[in-house]
């Protein structure tokens, strides 16, 4: 069967998966691309002792100075709960540290340490060249409109401010 995008079928019809193709399905080329990358990673995480989740909240705090657990979350793209997992045991590792929220107390916000920031820096070689890996062959235009229709669809699909 040959594979249609969306804008082939007559208006106001539904295609069927099947119809569109799994390599015309924006959401499954994502899932597919995001689990090469972070499987690619995954060695030079274990060797730091560092998970997906973990990864990804010490590159968020890498950029963003203290931001809020729950801003962390929705950034680091880690359920709250798997995220508060992660940050105790990089709390424990001495890679964050946790402070409560000067205007709100019960609130608590989320700093790297040091050692954090050297333990990230060793990974980010790793990530760079995987990043890199993907845009192999990707014009510089390519890809500025493919990150600028990204940020559209994120746009979209967006339930938080952040």
């Amino acid at each position: 069967m040959m594979d249609k995008l969306p804008s082939d079928q007559p208006p106001g019809t539904v295609p069927k998966l099947g119809e569109i193709g799994l390599t015309n399905f924006a959401p499954y080329l994502m899932n597919r691309i995001m689990g090469r990358y972070n499987a690619s990673l995954r060695d030079e995480m274990a060797g730091l002792g560092l998970t997906t989740p973990k990864m990804r909240a010490l590159a968020v705090l890498s950029v963003i100075e203290g931001p809020l657990i729950r801003e962390l979350a929705v950034f680091s793209v880690v359920e709250q709960s798997t995220l508060s997992r992660a940050l105790d045991q990089l709390a424990i590792e001495g890679l964050i540290r946790r402070e409560a929220d000067a205007a709100d107390s019960r609130a608590t916000r989320v700093y790297i340490t040091e050692a954090g920031r050297a333990s990230f820096e060793t990974l980010w070689p790793h990530m760079s060249e995987a990043h890199s890996r993907m845009f192999r062959g990707v014009s510089a235009d390519e890809r500025r409109a493919f990150v600028g229709t990204l940020q559209k669809m994120l746009s979209n699909i967006r339930k938080h401010e952040i």
